[in-house]
C-alpha cells in the first residue's frame, strides 16, 4: 500500500515564473511615475511609484524565482525589468523617471529592459550611497 504520487504538468517551460507574475496587475491608471532600482550584490529589486512616491507595484529576482548567484545576473535583472515594463504599460504608463542605486550587475540591464517595454524613460539618476569615510580599519595583526 502507500500513497499514491501525483506529478502535476507545468503548461510550458515558464523562465522564472514571469506568467505567475504577470497575473497580478494594479487597478490604478498612471500617465507617469518613478522606477527606483536598487542593484546589490545579491539581488536586484525593481519598485514602482507614482509621482508621490507611494509604491504601485515591485518585483525582484529573488520573487521570480532565481535562487542563489543567479539572483545577481543582468538576465535575471532583465526580466525583473521587463516584468515591470509590462506591468507598468497594462496601467496605461507612457513616461518614467528612474532612480538607480547601488554598484550590483544588474542595474544597467534592468534599466534596458523596462526602457526596451515603450516607455519613455525621462531621467536617469544615480543615487548610490558613498562613504564618508569608510569603515574602521582593522586591528594591528598580532604574530
Amino acid at each position: 500500500m502507500g500513497k499514491k504520487r501525483i506529478t502535476k504538468k507545468s503548461g510550458g517551460s515558464d523562465v522564472a515564473g514571469t506568467s505567475r507574475a504577470l497575473n497580478r496587475i494594479p487597478k490604478r491608471k498612471l500617465a507617469s511615475g518613478n522606477l527606483n532600482i536598487l542593484a546589490t550584490f545579491n539581488n536586484t529589486l525593481v519598485t514602482l511609484t507614482d509621482n508621490k512616491g507611494n509604491s504601485v507595484m515591485s518585483a525582484s529576482s529573488g520573487a521570480l524565482g532565481f535562487k542563489g548567484s543567479r539572483k545577481s545576473t543582468p538576465f535575471a535583472a532583465a526580466k525583473v525589468g521587463e516584468i515591470i515594463g509590462e506591468k507598468a504599460q497594462q496601467m496605461g504608463m507612457k513616461e518614467a523617471t528612474v532612480v538607480v542605486r547601488g554598484v550590483g550587475a544588474g542595474r544597467e540591464s534592468a534599466l534596458r529592459a523596462f526602457a526596451g517595454q515603450g516607455i519613455n524613460v525621462t531621467k536617469i539618476t544615480d543615487k548610490t550611497p558613498v562613504p564618508f569615510n569608510g569603515t574602521r580599519p582593522p586591528k594591528p595583526r598580532r604574530v
